[in-house]
């Protein structure tokens, strides 16, 4: 019995069909290969550019990511203020989106993130001042 394989070479794809020898010196039936293009997978979307990360001056404290997870959006923009509660930005993690607010009235100093950009727990955010 033939086996179905998806084999890709060069950047193409084929599905192919193996046929499996049974006993070692039998012949093997010369049979037409019937390989046909698969359609490849969809290139795979650019990483954003990473951004130069910024630490906490005299007077300023970071925002960090209490969870790994991915940044859907900055909702605050550098140089806003901000009060104690308001949401800065957006981290996706286990597919649930969490708003990362600031904990203290202030100014936003500096984003450390970009959207669509993936970050570890304890990662540096924002800082404010």
């Amino acid at each position: 019995m033939a086996k179905k394989f998806n084999v890709t070479v060069n950047g193409t794809t084929y599905e192919v069909e193996v046929e499996e020898v049974k006993a070692a010196g039998a012949a093997v039936p010369k049979a037409a290969p019937k390989a046909a293009p698969v359609a490849a997978p969809a290139p795979k979307a650019a990483a954003p550019a990473p951004v130069a990360k910024a630490t906490a001056g005299a007077g300023e404290h970071s925002i960090d990511a209490p969870m790994p997870g991915k940044i859907v959006k900055l909702v605050a923009a550098e140089g806003a203020s901000v009060n104690a509660g308001d949401v800065l930005l957006i981290l996706e993690a286990m597919k649930m989106q969490n708003e990362i607010t600031a904990d203290a009235a202030g100014t936003v100093k500096k984003f450390n993130v970009a959207a669509g950009q993936s970050v570890k727990a304890h990662e540096s955010l924002v800082i404010l001042g």
